[in-house]
């Protein structure tokens, strides 16, 4: 890669330490990501130099269109990153908690072409089967389950309390799991997520409980995803299963709890928008659709591996760059979002999904278990309320997501 260049000029990602270029993780990126985006916008414009963990260097894409260039646009912007042009000079060990996130898988976002619609049938064919096999009965068992637990005291934090763990306990159902398994899956999910030195245990954690799950699924087979998927007509090997289980439990996971706990915290902070769920006369789906434009879950997106020099948003990518894909940022981009308090019910051209041919496909069954769980929630807590002031909300990023860190409330016992 080239040297530092000039903010108002083309060029190349900076590498060297120490150069100023704008670091995507620590202190100041924990409190303050949405400051860090709007910085580098003023600054680089629609694509900007960053520093990951590690202070390995990337490309992050602020802007909404650039954003839908790269997602579209496989042949240009490769998911494989075994063209990574750091990870093939060796300055990217195996064990950085960025493989985690970017390295190669034999999974379908890994991949791009046949090999990822051949692996991306089998997911979403066995999707479709579980969407259509009680996802709010489950939803709705373990919800009550958690709010008995704290019903009677007439407090509780509906982060820790409800939304932290609840997906996984239906995410547990749903891939014939025990569910005395989920709280530990959730724990090493948001592990993974957050980085860091554990990154690397807590994933082996994963896969040594789900190669387990593959093998009893094969001998004594059920009607739950990990059977689904090893009975796809894709013909799936052991580590492509694995993998696939592995890919799904994490994101769907990481991405409904936290997608859940802002949802929570919009409907508590919103007087008149509680008030219209609880009555009926306002659908959950525009509360959901508001929050995944203004906070989605996952605020950028691992990482795509340019093909060949190019441009993108004035910036000089060379071939295997490493680009991450600003999803909050690109979702605020002024020039699709001018006013950001107009309305945007209704709208769904949000990138908190992707987009393109790696475009989730588990979307509506993460959207049902939220709809669900705040259904629940609001029904069985009468005069739910916050138990601070709204301003005293806090929230602790890492490169790749925003999480709420409490939402204290109090109701009739």
């Amino acid at each position: 890669m080239s040297a530092p260049h000039d903010p108002g000029a083309g060029g190349g990602c900076p590498v060297a330490h120490g150069t100023g270029v704008t670091r995507l993780y620590g202190p100041d990126a924990e409190k303050d990501p949405h400051g860090i985006y709007e910085r580098l916008r003023d600054v680089y414009g629609t694509v900007a130099p960053i520093l990951v963990e590690g202070d390995v260097p990337a490309w992050l894409v602020l802007g909404y269109r650039e954003n839908r260039r790269v997602l579209d646009n496989p042949l240009q912007f490769s998911r494989d990153s075994r063209i990574w042009r750091d990870w093939l000079d060796g300055k990217v060990s195996e064990t950085s908690p960025l493989i985690q996130m970017v390295g190669w898988r034999p999974d379908c976002v890994s991949q791009d072409g046949e090999p990822h619609r051949r692996l991306r049938g089998a997911v979403t064919d066995n999707l479709l089967k579980v969407a259509g096999r009680g996802i709010r009965r489950h939803v709705t068992h373990f919800a009550n389950k958690q709010i008995d637990a704290f019903a009677d005291s007439g407090r509780a934090d509906l982060v820790t309390d409800f939304a932290e763990y609840l997906p996984m306990l239906v995410l547990t159902r749903v891939f014939g799991l025990a569910e005395s398994e989920g709280r530990t899956l959730a724990e090493s999910s948001a592990q993974v997520i957050k980085g860091g030195a554990d990154a690397l245990a807590h994933n082996e954690k994963i896969v040594s409980i789900l190669a387990e799950l593959a093998a009893r699924k094969r001998a004594e087979p059920g009607s739950d995803f990990a059977s689904g998927l090893i009975d796809h007509h894709s013909g799936l090997d052991d580590d492509e299963i694995v993998q696939h289980l592995r890919l799904v439990l994490i994101t769907a996971h990481t991405t409904t709890s936290n997608l859940l706990a802002r949802v929570l915290e919009i409907v508590l902070t919103d007087d008149a928008l509680r008030s219209g769920l609880v009555s009926g006369q306002l659908n959950m789906s525009s509360v959901v659709e508001e929050v995944m434009w203004n906070t989605p879950p996952l605020a950028v997106l691992p990482g795509r591996f340019a093909t060949s020099d190019l441009e993108l948003g004035g910036r000089a990518i060379k071939e295997g760059d490493m680009l991450l894909l600003g999803l909050a940022a690109g979702n605020v981009d002024p020039v699709i979002r001018p006013d950001i308090a107009a309305s945007v019910a209704g709208n769904q051209s949000h990138l908190a999904f992707s987009a393109g041919p790696h475009e989730c496909p588990g979307q509506n069954i993460g959207q049902g278990i939220i709809e669900t769980a705040v259904d629940v929630l609001l029904h069985r807590l009468p005069g739910l309320r916050l138990a601070v002031p709204a301003d005293e909300l806090t929230s602790t990023a890492s490169t790749w997501e925003s999480r709420l860190d409490s939402l204290p409330v109090e109701f009739a016992a």
